[in-house]
């Protein structure tokens, strides 16, 4: 199952693209309370988009960002174009899930 969920709306020649990503999205710099160690770093550094195969974004993320990012991004597109967005973390994790509009 993906980490990524979306929604789109299309409006005319605009995509209104709203997803979240389940991700912990750790700093490196907390500790488990229960055993006093420090909980690794484990963050996505890059994420884009495309509408159909054509890149729209892209983003470079830190450890800064809360958990469960949420994205909400306008992007030329119409109803039917697919819409596909990709992340990698610091640990070498990716997804990435395709929506129509």
């Amino acid at each position: 199952m993906s980490t990524i969920r979306m929604r789109i709306s299309p409006a005319g020649d605009v995509l209104d693209v709203k997803a979240l990503i389940r991700h912990p999205m750790e700093t490196g710099n907390r500790e488990d309370k229960s055993t006093g160690e420090k909980i690794p770093a484990d963050y996505i550094e890059t994420m884009s988009v495309e509408v159909n195969g054509e890149n729209v974004m892209d983003a470079n993320l830190s450890a800064g960002v809360s958990k469960n990012p949420y994205l909400n991004i306008k992007v030329p597109g119409k109803k039917g174009d697919e819409v596909k967005i990709t992340w990698k973390s610091n640990t070498g994790d990716s997804d990435e899930a395709t929506q129509a509009a």
